[in-house]
């Protein structure tokens, strides 16, 4: 992937939740190669150390903090101690998830809902809340809260992570209007079928092992099944989804607040 030359952002830091997962990383890595500084929080201290490695190759600050979003303590803790080192934050991309189990709707179990939930929705409002303190006091900046194409169809299956990224469209469009006198754009980020990568596979194994109407029990057939759906015929990459973060948090995109960008090839 080639850095796109109009976006700057030397001199800038961009904090990302969930930043060693698979779309956490490639965002990482699409800010550093246009100069921003990357800050990194995340759960799994080894898996996000092994991304921060990756990072060093571009010559950029990086650095890195242990945070459960799930906890407000943790979340400001993770905050302060950026910003004591970093000193500015002028980028949050609210990226941290979990997708869930994969069940019918009078199947799903209630405790994998509320964790579903307490992640996604929850931990998701600890980062907004925190990070529009912070970007009030700053005088301003972008934020980007991952949502999914899940949180806008509805699709089978996945009851409780579609209800958490309906939820965060809407925490996002609240948040767009009650942000932006300080200067502080708000926006959504819904991508679709992305891979390869562990959530493309575990998500078509995992389609598969439901035994519903709508997919096969094959997890390369449901793989073939869900390609077919989209229009442009192949799987989304993880590069385009960090170029839609981009883009939103980039002054090209100074005008636009409270918008949820699809990356779906057309769904």
């Amino acid at each position: 992937m080639i850095a796109n030359a109009n976006y700057h952002f030397k001199g800038k830091n961009i904090l990302i939740t969930g930043g060693a997962g698979d779309i956490g990383k490639a965002t990482a890595k699409r800010f550093a190669a246009n100069g921003a500084g990357v800050i990194l929080l995340d759960l799994n201290k080894d898996k996000m150390a092994d991304v921060a490695q990756e990072l060093k190759t571009y010559n950029v600050p990086i650095d890195v903090f242990h945070c459960d979003v799930t906890s407000a303590e943790s979340v400001r803790n993770a905050f302060t101690n950026a910003v004591t080192e970093v000193k500015r934050i002028d980028y949050i991309f609210n990226n941290a998830g979990y997708q869930g189990v994969f069940a019918k709707t009078d199947e799903y179990p209630a405790e994998d809902f509320e964790k579903v939930i307490d992640i996604n929705v929850i931990g998701g409002f600890h980062v907004l809340k925190v990070a529009a303190q912070h970007l009030r006091d700053a005088g301003g900046g972008a934020i980007v809260n991952m949502a999914s194409h899940a949180g806008v169809d509805g699709p089978p299956n996945m009851l409780a992570y579609a209800a958490s990224k309906f939820a965060v469209i809407g925490m996002t469009q609240t948040a767009a209007k009650d942000l932006a006198p300080y200067g502080i754009r708000v926006n959504a980020l819904s991508p679709s079928l992305i891979g390869p990568g562990v959530m493309w596979t575990r998500q078509t194994e995992l389609q598969a092992s439901v035994s519903s109407q709508y997919f096969d029990a094959d997890p390369k057939v449901v793989e073939q099944q869900m390609i077919n759906s989209v229009p442009m015929r192949r799987l989304g990459r993880l590069e385009e989804v960090a170029n839609g973060v981009a883009f939103l948090m980039s002054d090209e995109a100074s005008y636009i607040t409270g918008f949820n960008l699809d990356i779906t090839g057309g769904q």
